[in-house]
């Protein structure tokens, strides 16, 4: 019987076998290399995007308020990014992010209107700030749901979660257009925007993107310096020698996908907290999005490998191209060509890898 601490057993099966010290000496340091150039070309090309865009668009596009902009555009698929970055580490995938945020946000939308009361004469809702409150609960709550079930079905009945959440996808957005009669929810309390977090500013920069950016911070250092998060990168890494180390795996993938719901139904309040409204048509593309920032900004496809520092600025490339592209009037389909490249890019840099650490 293996009495070795997990974390013991974890780390020799990382060990490498090496044929020669000489070789060992070589293949480190091109691997090394190769690690140094993917974790630094994605931030440099957003650096080259802002500087591209700062030549042609000028004072507009490099103003205060521009950037501002950039950055709650930004802050709903940050948050999706966070929760796609632990799944893809931990060797997973869910394409039902788009949909999950969707329903939470028609559910949690539903719950305010109902909880409200009815308008007075001035325009306010008696129960605004409760009816809110209770309203963002019942929104995270609900993508947890979502993200339980999905880990369910795939930890307890082995079906790939490609296929288990292209599935929960259907039934999320079908439930959703059920729910709203096929019609956003709209009668929200203006407060929800006014005085809550809509378009609420701390140090001039809009509450959304400091919890997005918040959360995104946390999930990093509990990623990087935490033993869940390197039960994570072990369970993405070899999810069987995790499974022999000691790490309760189906357990940790469940907890990975509740994550991953929770964040999403989170999205869906923010989301409706800036508009005043649900938007049950306009989130088709948001788990592409999060998916294509998150391999962008260096996660391996493969598991095992990725920060949430690089997820991040994968977000702020498409999101800055858009933004770039309307300002200088170029049509917006050449982002969606852009990205496609980054991406071919960041596969590309990640397979090198792969086959340079083979070698070691």
């Amino acid at each position: 019987m293996n009495n070795a601490a997990p974390e013991q057993t974890l780390a020799k099966t990382a060990e490498p076998d090496a044929a020669t010290p000489a070789n060992r000496e070589s293949r480190s340091l091109g691997a090394r290399a190769l690690s140094g150039l993917t974790s630094s070309w994605v931030f440099l090309a957003l650096i080259a995007v802002i500087v591209v865009f700062s030549v042609w668009g000028g004072g507009t596009f490099l103003s205060l308020d521009n950037f501002r902009d950039i950055l709650w555009n930004s802050s709903t698929i940050i948050l999706l990014a966070v929760g796609t970055s632990y799944l893809i580490i931990g060797g997973q995938l869910d394409l039902s992010i788009g949909a999950v945020l969707v329903f939470s946000s028609v559910v949690g939308a539903k719950v305010i209107v109902a909880l409200s009361g009815t308008p007075l004469e001035d325009g306010s809702y008696p129960n605004a700030v409760p009816a809110i409150l209770i309203g963002g609960v019942v929104c995270i709550v609900v993508g947890a749901v979502w993200g339980s079930i999905n880990g369910i079905l795939v930890t307890r009945l082995k079906i790939p979660s490609f296929v288990v959440t292209l599935g929960t996808l259907g039934m999320a957005l079908g439930l959703a257009q059920v729910i709203g009669m096929g019609t956003d929810v709209v009668g929200l309390p203006p407060s929800i925007v006014q005085q809550a977090l809509g378009t609420q500013n701390l140090l001039g920069i809009k509450l959304v993107v400091w919890i997005s950016v918040g959360i995104a911070l946390i999930a990093g250092l509990i990623l990087a310096f935490t033993r869940f998060g390197r039960y994570t990168y072990a369970i993405g890494s070899n999810s069987e020698a995790a499974r022999r180390g000691g790490v309760h795996v189906e357990r940790h993938v469940i907890a990975l996908f509740i994550g991953m719901g929770a964040l999403a139904g989170l999205a869906g309040f923010l989301e409706f907290a800036r508009f005043t409204t649900t938007a049950i048509n306009g989130h088709n593309s948001d788990n592409l999005l999060a998916i294509a920032a998150v391999i962008i900004g260096g996660t391996s496809l493969f598991g095992g490998r990725g920060t949430m520092f690089g997820a991040v600025v994968g977000v702020l490339i498409p999101v800055t191209l858009t933004n770039g592209f309307q300002i200088v009037g170029v049509q917006p389909f050449w982002q969606t060509v852009l990205i496609g490249a980054f991406l071919i890019v960041a596969v590309t840099f990640d397979q090198l890898k792969r086959k340079q650490q083979l070698r070691a």
